[in-house]
Formats: structure tokens, sequence, C-alpha cells
């Protein structure tokens, strides 16, 4: 399986702060002697979203997993940015995908990439696609989903159709109230449209 490499732009105290996380849980992985098939984690979020485009710091890494497992204890990692400043980055253990948008595809569309020193025979690392990472900034949409969506859309990663499309089938597997939602699907394929690479730009 042809994996992607995360890009050398990258900050490489980010992403070396990343690499630890996996690393750390691949360990774990290990040393419970059962892993005869991989652990498969599907990123989402502020990471795949900084993974994506390089935009928005996220401090917290959002994460499924393919099956039930108890993640080790040390799962926050210290590092100093570009600019001298500490940060720490964690595995988000309150993450939870039954509250947000995520379509019934997401993890079989995923995408595979290559973390440096972590075996995929242990760990599976897979970064939510960029249809399906704007997909799941809608249904709680704060100023930072918004953001996140329009950087998607700016980087050439998403449009509107195919965006509406996967939503609007995600929401079909979802119970509540969803006239919210179905509003802010409408605000976010206006968004991208508005942000999509050649798009006319409003005058100042």
């Amino acid at each position: 399986m042809k994996r992607t490499r995360i890009p050398a732009s990258l900050p490489k105290a980010y992403v070396g702060a990343f690499t630890e996380i996996v690393s750390r849980i691949a360990k774990s992985v290990a040393a419970s002697g059962k892993s005869s098939t991989p652990l498969v984690m599907y990123i989402a979020g502020g990471a795949a979203q900084f993974l994506h485009t390089g935009t928005r710091v996220s401090e917290d890494i959002d994460a499924a997993f393919s099956r039930r497992f108890i993640p080790p204890a040390n799962l926050d990692v210290a590092y100093t940015d570009a600019d001298g400043a500490p940060r720490v980055l964690y595995l988000d253990r309150q993450y939870n995908e039954t509250f947000g948008l995520v379509h019934e595809d997401a993890h079989d569309d995923a995408i595979p990439i290559a973390i440096e020193g972590v075996s995929p025979e242990l760990v599976d690392v897979r970064l939510f696609s960029p249809i399906d990472l704007a997909v799941s900034k809608i249904a709680r949409f704060e100023n930072h989903d918004r953001e996140d969506i329009a950087a998607l859309a700016r980087a050439g990663l998403v449009d509107a159709a195919t965006v509406r499309r996967r939503a609007e089938e995600a929401l079909a597997g979802y119970v509540g109230e969803v006239k919210r939602v179905k509003a802010s699907i409408k605000i976010a394929c206006r968004l991208i449209e508005e942000n999509a690479p050649g798009a006319p730009r409003a005058s100042s």
C-alpha cells in the first residue's frame, strides 16, 4: 500500500512531537502482544488540518481507532515552535465521532501516511481526506471550523459540490435536530466557493 509522507515543509518540531506520540502508541500495542492485525488510527480535527494545509497549529490530536484501545499515560509531548515558544501536543482522550458529522465511508477513504520509525503493521496511521475533514467540521461549525474549511478551499483541496454531497449523505445517518446542520452545510459550501482558487476577491 502506497503511503503519503508528511510534507517536509511542515515544522520539524511539530512533526517530531506527532511522530513521538504515534511511536509511544505503537510501543504500547507491541507490549500488549496482541498485534496480529494493526491498530488503525484515523486522524481528524486540527492535527489533520495542519498536516493537510500547514495552517492553525493544533495542540491536540483527534483520533479514532479501529478497535478498543487503552492508550498509555504518556501521550503528551513538549516541543519548541519556530518562534521559540514552548508548546505541548497531546492525544485528545475525549474525542468522539458520535457527535460530529462523519460520513460512513470516511475511514475507508482516509489517506494512509508514513510515520518515520513506526511500522504500519503495528499502528496504521490514516488521515481524514480533505473532503471528509471539511464535512467533520460542519456540525460544530465554530469560527475556527469555518476558517479551516476556507483554508482547505484556498489550498484547492475541496470543492463545494463534493462537500455538499458528502455532507448530505453523512447527515442522512444521523438522528436529532438537523435543521441547524443543514443551514451550516449551505454556509460551508458558500465559504468554499468564495475561497476557491480563482474566485473573485471582495475589494477592500
